[in-house]
């Protein structure tokens, strides 16, 4: 099984309001940047898809050292809140129900698949994976914003 790191992370303008995504995937000295963005999300949605897209731009089953600055994220996952949320049927602790089910499930579906390990680093500090994955989603919410301006001017 292949081995490979992916940072990723996700950005908000606003919250909700108009969000970025970016990953990067590394194997060995390879290195590929992936963004995206939605006109209307949340940053809890954004650093979810991240790490969606960044998982399904795999081609073959690999084992992933997945590094993100979101706790709730990571945590989910790290402290085993995805199955107790699943187990309780899609609530919370609160008997609330879950946030973001969509992306919860398609993540789980991805794990099923992938072998990974999930990282919680410090954002916005001296990690440069990190900082770079925060100006490729911020880049993408720009991009965004630029496309939507040139189709209001048309």
């Amino acid at each position: 099984m292949k081995k490979l790191t992916i940072y990723t992370d996700g950005a908000c303008s606003g919250n909700p309001g108009p969000g970025g995504w970016g990953a990067i995937l590394m194997y060995n000295e390879t290195q590929k940047e992936l963004s995206g963005a939605e006109p209307q999300t949340t940053n809890n949605r954004m650093e979810l898809l991240a790490a969606i897209e960044a998982l399904k731009a795999l081609k073959i089953p690999c084992e992933v050292s997945l590094y993100t600055d979101s706790a709730y994220l990571a945590r989910a996952f790290t402290e085993r809140w995805i199955y107790n949320w699943q187990a309780n049927g899609w609530k919370t602790s609160a008997k609330k129900d879950v946030e973001n089910q969509d992306l919860w499930r398609d993540l789980i579906a991805l794990t099923k698949i992938h072998k990974i390990t999930w990282v919680k680093v410090k954002g916005h500090s001296d990690n440069v994976y990190n900082n770079r994955c925060d100006a490729l989603a911020r880049g993408a919410i720009t991009k965004l914003r630029a496309e939507g301006s040139a189709m209001e001017q048309a």
